[in-house]
């Protein structure tokens, strides 16, 4: 070492299975930062490297908190815990046989439109030009972000960047089987909340370097603040995708992939994919439901159905039932089974048809929120049976999802 002993002494140094050096820690008390041995783990790392000709994975830590450090590739990171031995074995490994991403062509076969190219080539220039692990995309509904994830996804894989990845989506969930093993999961938010925190023989299932890209679908501020833990806990390159306009994207998303306020990685707008011709603009039709454009008046009401309004908890400060209604709150939380019956017959009788006007085409009801989509699952069930599961109910904010094929209708 280069003082005046020459000597040095690590605190922990990590092998592998071959005898080879993989990683040290730096350990500091509690009441110091896990920073201040940086330096002095540089140091060794340099020592090391000289004596045993591979230099090792720099982790600093203080009992708390934990950094990672490959300073050959990267700056240091905060972690949420230590690699496992395979994990480190894979980031040395990848010194020598990871690829640069700028002269890799995207696999057409997968994605080929101009903007999808455009896409994938602005996300690897931030990869790798700008050393950033963190990306958004913003892209109109129907204009192919899975795609374009997928051919992503491709590209990194064949460059050597990525070998397991972690696609994280709403409704879909195949992580299934009691095993890591795997190279793309597609998984439920909350499952993979369960699965971090799971244990088995006091090992974690899914160390913090497992995966090394997260795709993070439909990604909001909402969703972070649910589930942030998981992009807390994985040391991962993360891909953001939403369809919802940068200009309505709030600060806070923003700031989670530490960018611009406005300025994602890249965007493609409803606007343009329409000017563009690969979207049609959506059709308004008006259902013609009294309740739905003017409210609901207690005055106006039958004596039965005035029984029934008296009869609802309502949310009043002195508990009294209000005079009225008004038609920006229905299907927020009152509901009304009449208008349901009345606008699903008006999805059956003026919705876009196929297969020469005897069929219903694919079609999606969006629900104000989940309590509202129980409240339609009765009326849409009969029809998904009879239809063969061609109308699809979704629950929950539904965000800006206003853009829609040719084979879908937006009613109000």
């Amino acid at each position: 070492m280069p003082n005046a002993q020459g000597q040095g002494f690590v605190y922990y140094v990590l092998w592998g299975d071959d005898g080879k050096l993989l990683g040290l820690v730096e350990a500091k008390r509690t009441r110091r930062g896990e920073h201040e041995g940086r330096q002095q783990a540089k140091l060794y790392a340099d020592c090391l490297e000289a004596q045993f000709g591979q230099r090792p994975v720099i982790f600093t830590t203080n009992g708390y908190d934990h950094w990672i450090w490959d300073d050959g590739a990267a700056p240091p990171r905060k972690v949420s815990g230590f690699y496992t031995k395979d994990e480190l074995q894979l980031l040395i490994q990848r010194r020598i046989t990871r690829q640069p991403l700028t002269g890799l062509p995207v696999n057409r076969k997968i994605a080929d439109r101009y903007y999808q190219e455009r896409a994938i080539a602005r996300d690897k220039e931030a990869f790798d030009a700008r050393k950033q692990r963190k990306a958004l995309l913003v892209m109109a509904t129907g204009s192919g972000k899975t795609r374009t994830v997928i051919a992503l996804v491709d590209v990194l894989m064949r460059a050597g960047w990525v070998k397991r990845v972690l696609f994280l989506a709403t409704p879909v969930n195949l992580v299934t089987e009691k095993t890591a093993a795997g190279r793309v999961f597609l998984s439920t938010y909350p499952t993979m909340m369960n699965l971090i925190d799971e244990r088995k023989g006091g090992a974690a299932r899914f160390g913090p370097g497992h995966f090394d890209l997260v795709v993070m679908d439909e990604a909001h501020r909402s969703i972070y603040q649910r589930y942030g833990a998981i992009f807390d806990y994985f040391e991962s390159l993360l891909v953001g995708l939403t369809a919802t306009p940068r200009d309505e994207i709030d600060r806070n998303t923003y700031g989670l992939f530490d960018l611009e306020e406005g300025v994602p990685t890249d965007a493609y707008s409803l606007d343009q994919a329409i000017a563009d011709e690969w979207l049609v603009p959506p059709v308004t039709l008006s259902v013609p439901t009294r309740f739905l454009r003017e409210g609901i008046h207690y005055d106006e009401l039958s004596e039965a159905e005035q029984d029934q309004w008296d009869m609802l908890e309502w949310d009043e400060e002195d508990g009294d039932p209000p005079d009225s209604v008004e038609a920006e709150a229905l299907n927020k939380w009152l509901f009304n089974a009449d208008t349901v019956d009345k606008v699903i017959a008006h999805v059956m009788t003026h919705g876009l048809k196929v297969a020469g006007g005897d069929r219903l085409g694919k079609t999606i009801i969006f629900a104000k929120n989940q309590a509202h989509e129980h409240h339609l699952h009765p009326s849409v069930a009969p029809i998904q049976q009879e239809r063969h599961g061609r109308m699809h109910c979704s629950g929950g904010p539904c965000g800006h999802w206003s853009a829609f094929p040719a084979q879908m209708g937006l009613f109000s």
